[in-house]
């Protein structure tokens, strides 16, 4: 392999991002990646273990709100995740009677979070696809803004 390919390859690279989803079931996980993937969402089961998918880039239920603060406590606890972008997609916002993001927010205690952290909370709908792109650029360019050398 030529210098010029290892080159081309390492500069790739550096292009890349592992995105981890996490979230309650039925939260819309899988509708939010097939949907900013142009896959179809017209049919979708409950995905058992996990899925990996490579991405080309350019109702919320009051009783389990503590479940998710709980489970997002837990996971910004991990020392693997330490200065990892969070972006947290309210989902479901076409749904009437959806909590807004800003009372997403005060449940979860963003504002408490450690100030080290980089955080967004973006409404969207995975069905109708609305605020996912700026969901998506908000983490982009966050952890470019951090790792790599914007232009």
């Amino acid at each position: 392999m030529g210098l010029l390919s290892i080159i081309r390859k390492i500069k790739r690279k550096e292009k890349e991002m592992r995105i981890l989803m996490v979230g309650l079931d039925n939260s819309g996980k899988t509708t939010i990646v097939l949907k900013i993937n142009g896959e179809d969402t017209s049919i979708i089961s409950p995905t058992l273990g996990f899925n990996i998918k490579t991405i080309s880039y350019q109702n919320s239920d009051l009783r389990r709100l503590d479940d998710c603060k709980m489970e997002l406590d837990n996971l910004l606890k991990e020392e693997r995740l330490s200065g990892a972008s969070l972006l947290i997609l309210a989902n479901k916002q076409d749904i009437k009677g959806a909590l807004t993001p800003a009372e997403i927010a005060k449940v979860l205690n963003l504002e408490a979070m450690d100030k080290s952290r980089h955080w967004e909370i973006v409404g969207c709908s995975a069905y109708t696809g609305e605020g996912l792109l700026e969901g998506f650029d908000w983490l982009v360019q966050d952890v470019a803004s951090r790792i790599y050398m914007l232009d």
